[in-house]
């Protein structure tokens, strides 16, 4: 089969033929329709990812749709069982990492649910454990996640929504998604960057959801009431940030880490099960764009710089 193949941490995958994955006890091998591309995959192909280095060589690639060979049913899977990742004509998976996809719900759009939803859904969920009218501020809103984050807590009950990034066309589309306010973060820190917050929240934030950190989670801080929650998920904006002790303590504000693969399983599949029906029903959305497996050195390369749609690669 073709796949692509990474020989060296922090290299570009290859594309090329690789051997045919076997299925072995309580495995099954899936015929790959999409394969997710999301920026883990080159943070894992970095071999310093928390989760540890890939095996080498491999073929990379950490969700995707497919159908199972033999029966045929079409499924979300992630975590594929190394050297097999998703990024290949055919997929190695556990049996149990296979969840049974509706037909309502397009392959693109199902792959964008997996590691991208989870990380927009559980967050506000399961970390924040967000409240019915609580005030919710989705920084980086104008990427993939940020998109679905603002859909994500107003499907939860959040009385406001505002999305802060740099790209007004994206942050447009997030109002149409649902966001109350948006904030044009360009141009802006500090002070400035933390008012911005408020104004647009009218008053106090009660939770944020960040994958920026650096300085916009310090501004995001300062904008929190008693009681508010950051959640943690990325560090697009900078490896650290400066937080004030007082207003941490003064405002007993609590900062939370999140990373998909740490959620049990049990969560990641009722949460993934959610958004799914959520998408079936219309109210996700989701623009994703289908790039060949072959032209997989131009989805590495675009998928670093936050394309602000879905890749998915299609063997």
């Amino acid at each position: 089969m073709h796949a692509a193949v990474l020989h060296e941490f922090g290299a570009t995958p290859v594309y090329e033929a690789f051997e045919e994955p076997v299925a072995g006890e309580r495995q099954v091998v899936v015929e790959v329709a999409v394969a997710g591309v999301n920026p883990v995959d080159v943070r894992r192909a970095s071999g310093t990812y928390v989760t540890g280095p890939p095996l080498l060589p491999s073929v990379v690639g950490m969700e995707g749709v497919g159908r199972i060979a033999g029966d045929g049913r079409r499924v979300y899977f992630d975590l594929p069982v190394p050297p097999f990742g998703s990024y290949a004509e055919r997929a190695l998976v556990f049996a149990e990492a296979a969840t049974e996809l509706p037909d309502e719900v397009d392959d693109g759009v199902a792959a964008a649910l997996g590691i991208a939803g989870l990380a927009a859904w559980l967050p506000l969920a399961w970390r924040a454990q967000l409240q019915p009218g609580e005030t919710v501020l989705v920084l980086g809103a104008t990427g993939v996640v940020g998109q679905l984050a603002v859909q994500a807590a107003r499907l939860l009950g959040a009385g406001r929504v505002i999305a802060a990034g740099r790209d007004s066309e994206m942050l447009a589309r997030a109002a149409r998604l649902g966001a109350d306010a948006t904030v044009d973060m360009a141009g802006l820190q500090g002070e400035q960057l933390t008012r911005a917050f408020r104004d647009a929240a009218g008053g106090d934030v009660h939770v944020v959801h960040d994958p920026l950190w650096g300085a916009p989670a310090a501004a995001a801080v300062e904008a929190l009431g008693v009681g508010g929650r950051l959640v943690q998920l990325g560090q697009s904006a900078g490896a650290e940030a400066t937080l004030p002790s007082a207003t941490i303590r003064g405002r007993l504000l609590e900062i939370r880490g999140y990373l998909n693969f740490l959620a049990p399983p049990d969560v990641r599949r009722e949460a993934y099960r959610t958004l799914v029906d959520h998408a079936a029903a219309g109210r996700i959305e989701v623009e994703v764009e289908r790039v060949p497996l072959a032209d997989v050195a131009d989805a590495w390369e675009r998928v670093q710089r936050s394309p602000h749609r879905k890749l998915v690669l299609v063997p």
